[in-house]
């Protein structure tokens, strides 16, 4: 009963959020005049910033541990289990338009930041409280943040990381939790950049590698792809299930897209933050370029590694979603895809784990405004517990929770992004006249 009335809550909000996200997208993609579609400036924009702890692309790669995670893996695969291959298109799409809001968010939280020690701090909460001049929204923003990310992110990464090592070496979960709760503790101790020198060498390296590993699998199955292009275009506009049907592969699709990209939450704001840059708009265009590499290389990679293995055979059962995942790897390579699957989830998982704690603490040092050590160690020790925990939670409901908690996250950021209109827009004018675009 608890489940069911905790599913109910999270699709009325998710009325609410796609309503926000896609009017949201649909209104600043043509009030920036595609702002998104500026790939030469996104490239160039990763130019290292001189006398900085955090640089530019170190930023990216900090943002890009918290979108590249489990919902680049599990998360598609449950996306197709769910919704179908259709629910790929909507994700394509999802990405495309709400990558203005990414550019939004991001921009604005560049805009306001404020320095942390040796980096600098911001996202949402500084953005409603120095831009909207409302700290109480700015307040429940924070707090709803750590919620969702220490409780609800993390959590999933955990368990994601368990089921597939006990799954592949039959090792007790709670002791695989403690494990990966420690080394996480250890990461978490060195504060901001420590973990922004961490996800940059971590991110490249699990990127690169999935992508070669994915292409090779691609390749052996290149005579399925363009049915499979065709499939999923047309299961998303399925007229046999035209109705409730098509509208529930949308929202699954927008579900899951704006769970691996963080599009419109505001979360990413965060990691751009981290760093300075002459321009606020020059995050912005870091940040967009993040959510292009998470949807249509990642995120795509891993549905046509699934769409091109025998997945509709594959029992349905309470499922995490990386199983499928898995069952497709193992279909394509064999005893190899286990291996391959176990490194790809603890890196992807593991980087989202570290960065989805700063975005806590960040949330944190804003309630407090200047907490004490006794405050940021008690959130690493909750941090460490909850890793724990994780690791034999009930996977649907760790799903669950996290999608009602990304929904409210969803409408209290697009909320004030809209209400930040005229000022993004000046700040947009400003640097295209700047660099003559």
């Amino acid at each position: 009963m608890g489940e069911f009335m905790l599913k109910i809550g999270t699709d009325f909000l998710w009325s609410i959020a796609i309503v926000f996200l896609i009017g949201g997208s649909i209104y600043f993609t043509w009030s920036l005049s595609g702002v998104q579609f500026h790939f030469k400036k996104m490239i160039l924009s990763l130019k290292k910033t001189k006398n900085v702890e955090v640089t530019p692309f170190e930023s990216l790669t900090m943002a890009l541990a918290a979108r590249v995670g489990v919902g680049s893996l599990a998360g598609i695969a449950l996306a197709i289990h769910l919704g179908g291959p259709g629910s790929i298109f909507w994700i394509w799409i999802t990405g495309i338009l709400t990558a203005a809001n990414t550019f939004v968010e991001s921009t604005l939280s560049a805009k306001y930041q404020e320095k942390d020690d040796q980096a600098y701090k911001g996202g949402p909460s500084y953005y409603m409280d120095k831009g909207l001049n409302k700290k109480n929204l700015a307040k429940l923003y924070a707090f709803v943040l750590i919620i969702a990310y220490i409780f609800g992110f993390i959590t999933i990464q955990s368990n994601t990381i368990v089921k597939s090592i006990e799954e592949y070496i039959h090792f007790p979960s709670i002791f695989i939790g403690i494990f990966l709760s420690l080394l996480t503790g250890y990461i978490i101790i060195k504060g901001v950049t420590r973990i922004a020198h961490i996800t940059g060498k971590l991110v490249p390296i699990m990127g690169i590698g999935y992508f070669l590993l994915c292409m090779i699998i691609i390749i052996k199955n290149m005579n399925q792809i363009p049915s499979i292009i065709v499939k999923i275009i047309t299961s998303a506009f399925d007229i046999k299930s035209f109705g409730i049907g098509v509208l529930s592969t949308f929202i699954i699709g927008i579900q899951r897209g704006v769970f691996s990209t963080e599009a419109g939450l505001g979360s990413g704001a965060i990691a751009s933050s981290t760093t300075k840059t002459e321009e606020a708009s020059t995050s912005g265009l870091i940040q967009v370029l993040g959510i292009y590499l998470t949807v249509f290389v990642i995120c795509t990679l891993t549905a046509f590694v699934i769409l091109t293995s025998n997945y509709e055979l594959y029992p349905w059962t309470n499922m995490n979603g990386i199983e499928l995942t898995k069952h497709a790897l193992t279909y394509h390579l064999g005893s190899l895809g286990n291996i391959v699957l176990l490194f790809s989830i603890l890196t992807f998982a593991y980087s989202t784990i570290i960065s989805g704690y700063y975005y806590g603490e960040s949330s944190l040092k804003y309630l407090l405004k200047n907490p004490s050590n006794n405050a940021i160690w008690l959130l690493k020790g909750l941090t460490l517990l909850l890793i724990i925990f994780g690791s034999f939670a009930s996977p649907t409901f760790l799903w669950d929770s996290v999608d009602m908690f990304v929904a409210i996250l969803a409408i209290l950021n697009m909320y004030s992004l809209f209400s930040l209109r005229k000022i993004i827009k000046k700040e947009w004018e400003h640097y295209r006249r700047k660099e003559k675009i």
